[in-house]
């Protein structure tokens, strides 16, 4: 039997200037932990660049998101509404506060949460909105805030994918009232493992800051405003390392050209695919209208699982990975355990059954007008 050989993986981080310089200068100033001059430059750089009011490393997007569900107060009960097509963490950290995902179906045309269905979701018990931007593709932010206001409700941005993302003039997870980031190896800024929490409502700024440094105020010790730190609230070990820091320094310094490169990415086989627009429809295959606008995401949707697995492996057999992804949470067994659907999920599970990703790198390298052929041919045979 031959043996499947894959030379263009899904992803591949790029490797820029200064990881090794930066670590290097972290080691030897013998400086490792969470929360030094690395954290704080990438903190800064997160500040001034995206126009957040403060923001923390963590180690994960999953830390920060635990973080959030800490520092918004749930209680056990209350209920958190979020799309069912997302990540795990987006409900898992709220279900470990003891509080109730609710979901409700996404977009056909943007496979975000579906606003129109958030009101409906909304019960006594309700105290947040977890929007989630899927593949850097941003929400209608503006009615989700309005929803907030008007209900009294706190917006975490799930904005693990969407770095240097825009909705209207603002980056994605500086309009709600709490934003995460994403620096998983998968992502297009990288540190290995890595998140941030963006923290927007100046009343929530202090009180993180405390849960992120084990419930304790180390902050206000390392600005001099106390003589001794000692445990004031509840919190974690939250702080990503200085050698993750530094390693993000040097993809933060590079980000504008990794964005711009896969943003181009993106483009190029839009352009190409539109060309053979026919051809999709003929085979009912979707795309999501208004490609990530940071060049996270390029992805189809086949009708059902069959046809996906079937492309999947013909890519393979050219030399492509291309790769399903979520499956639905209100599906899984977690989500029946744990959560409850507002809505009908028809469209969550039409996505969820069919999608493919197609390789987006942020490195060089990725043969665009091989890897068109190669879908082209995919969908013909």
């Amino acid at each position: 039997m031959a043996v499947m050989t894959i030379n263009f993986q899904f992803n591949r981080p790029r490797k820029t200037t200064n990881e090794i310089h930066y670590i290097e200068r972290v080691i030897n100033s013998g400086a490792l932990v969470g929360g030094g001059n690395e954290s704080a430059w990438c903190q800064e750089w997160l500040c001034e660049n995206l126009g957040a009011g403060d923001a923390i490393l963590t180690n994960s997007a999953t830390d920060a998101l635990e973080l959030s569900a800490i520092l918004i107060d749930l209680s056990p009960g209350d209920e958190v509404i979020l799309p069912s097509y997302t990540f795990v963490s987006s409900a898992n950290a709220f279900v470990l506060r003891g509080a109730v995902p609710v979901f409700v179906d996404i977009n056909p045309d943007t496979f975000n949460m579906d606003h129109t269905l958030i009101e409906a979701a909304i019960t006594p018990k309700t105290k947040a909105i977890v929007v989630v931007h899927y593949g850097g593709n941003p929400c209608e932010m503006n009615e989700v805030m309005r929803i907030a206001r008007e209900n009294n409700l706190y917006v975490i941005e799930d904005a693990a994918q969407g770095i240097l993302s825009k909705f209207s003039d603002s980056y994605l997870g500086t309009i709600g009232h709490l934003g995460i980031l994403s620096f998983h190896g998968t992502k297009n800024i990288v540190s290995g493992e890595g998140g941030a929490l963006l923290i927007n409502d100046p009343l929530l700024i202090d009180r993180a800051h405390v849960i992120s440094e084990k419930g304790t105020n180390r902050k206000e010790f390392t600005e001099g405003k106390v003589d001794k730190y000692t445990w004031v609230d509840v919190g974690s070990s939250f702080l990503a390392s200085e050698v993750t820091a530094a390693y993000l320094h040097s993809q933060l310094e590079n980000s504008d050209a990794i964005t711009s490169h896969r943003v181009n990415t993106c483009f190029e086989i839009e352009s190409s695919l539109q060309e053979h627009s026919d051809l999709l429809e003929e085979h009912k295959i979707k795309r999501f209208k208004g490609n990530s606008s940071n060049g996270h995401m390029f992805p189809l949707v086949f009708q059902g699982y069959e046809a996906r697995e079937n492309f999947i492996g013909k890519m393979a057999t050219k030399g492509f990975q291309c790769v399903s992804h979520y499956t639905a949470l209100h599906s899984s067994e977690g989500g029946k355990k744990h959560g409850r659907v507002s809505s009908k999920m028809e469209v969550t599970d039409f996505v969820a059954s069919g999608l493919v990703r197609l390789p987006i790198w942020s490195e060089f390298g990725l043969p665009v007008d091989s890897l068109v052929d190669s879908i082209l041919s995919s969908i013909r045979e």
